[in-house]
């Protein structure tokens, strides 16, 4: 076990209606299904996995640029007031407060 927890967004259809509103290319719309298949697992303090409320009132602006951003590279896209209580309308966030490694190479930071 590492000494980190975990944190998964998942999104909600206030989000999923954002995204669909300003794809530029409108192609075709993103459902909850795809949105939500394969996402990003943050690894956070593990104290702040058994309080994240405390802690995403903090640093709830980073996750939430770094969704926005997934989807969209242009910021001029995103809404304007990134605010805790839309962060909590677009994501239902899920808490971990053990995180099993079971592989075999080493850990790497790739953004480094």
């Amino acid at each position: 076990m590492i000494n980190r927890g975990a944190l998964i967004l998942r999104y909600k259809q206030p989000a999923i209606d954002w995204i669909n509103s300003v794809d530029p290319s409108n192609d075709f719309q993103i459902t909850l299904e795809i949105a939500n298949e394969d996402r990003t697992v943050y690894l956070i303090e593990d104290d702040d996995a058994e309080d994240s409320d405390r802690m995403l009132k903090k640093t709830f602006k980073h996750f939430f640029e770094n969704e926005l951003f997934g989807w969209f590279t242009e910021e001029s896209l995103w809404p304007h007031n990134l605010t805790y209580e839309l962060f909590r309308k677009w994501f239902t966030v899920e808490c971990h407060s053990m995180v099993e490694d079971y592989g075999s190479s080493e850990l790497v930071d790739e953004d480094l």
